[in-house]
């Protein structure tokens, strides 16, 4: 099997770089409301039994005049899964519990309840196998057609450049992934998801990860776009109060049915740094 040491530091390095222009259009968004809202970055650093080099990662976070709380996070961990964890992990096991992960992570929860929240995660993991997974999804508290449908083409034309079959698979992995049993209801408006996309050599590692480049690019395309067209919409205390209740909602999921979260904790990542994707309030009736 090819050795992915290298891939990983290509990875690390794209997702810094990806944080950075990230954060820098979501504090330009800021400037333009009247704000001087800017991103808080907090490094820490993974421990584990045994292992010099854990690795870590730095927890980027905002409160601002538009975005109520956004938090981007840049995260690379090595080690050992526990052993009653590891069989849960695509090509891990308790006999071969290694791995290697590198990701970014962001969660925008925004003041004005028009305005959507959203989520967006890449990585690349190694553990027996190697992959790259990820995606985003909308999540408005109001929906607006528009959005939704402006969201969904961006990144339709984003699958189609790579692979026909995409757009259609990694919607339908969304739809069924960012959805809550208990409620009954989605997440939200849906986007893109996918996992597993396996490398087994520098050719497949190169086009799935150039696959993966273009999902944060087209994030970065789209979504300030959506924030700048409701930014300023006038909303009343019963919007409001939709939102906070939405909020709940997406605080269920995330504590009770998300991957990443539980990936997060059962890791030895950073609490705060994992947490950062719950609302800054929110409400149940």
């Amino acid at each position: 099997m090819t050795d992915f040491t290298t891939h990983t530091s290509r990875a690390k390095e794209w997702f810094e770089e990806l944080r950075n222009r990230i954060c820098r259009e979501f504090e330009a968004i800021e400037r333009e409301a009247g704000s001087d809202a800017c991103f808080t970055y907090t490094p820490w650093t993974r421990e584990e039994d045994g292992n010099p080099d854990p690795g870590g990662g730095v927890q980027g976070l905002m409160k601002g005049k538009v975005f109520e709380k956004v938090g981007v996070n840049v995260s690379t961990v090595r080690g050992n899964f526990a052993p009653e964890f590891a069989g849960t992990i695509n090509g891990a096991s308790a006999e071969e519990p290694g791995f290697s992960a590198t990701g970014i992570s962001l969660v925008a929860h925004m003041a004005n309840p028009h305005v959507p929240a959203v989520h967006m995660n890449t990585r690349f993991l190694t553990t027996g196998k190697a992959w790259f997974g990820g995606g985003a999804d909308l999540n408005p508290p109001i929906p607006h057609e528009e959005d939704t449908a402006d969201f969904h083409a961006a990144f339709r034309a984003t699958c189609a450049a790579h692979n026909p079959t995409y757009y259609d698979r990694y919607k339908k992995w969304a739809d069924d992934y960012f959805y809550i049993p208990h409620r009954g209801v989605h997440r939200g408006v849906g986007g893109i998801f996918y996992d597993h996309l396996e490398c087994t050599d520098d050719a497949s590692w190169e086009r799935n990860f150039q696959f993966t480049r273009d999902v944060g690019e087209t994030f970065l395309g789209i979504f300030p776009k959506l924030v700048r067209r409701r930014m300023a919409s006038e909303w009343t205390d019963a919007d409001k109060r939709q939102q906070l209740e939405w909020r709940g909602r997406y605080a269920e999921f995330n504590l009770v049915y998300d991957r990443g979260t539980l990936f997060g904790l059962k890791t030895g990542g950073n609490v705060d740094a994992i947490l950062m994707s719950l609302p800054p309030e929110a409400v149940w009736t």
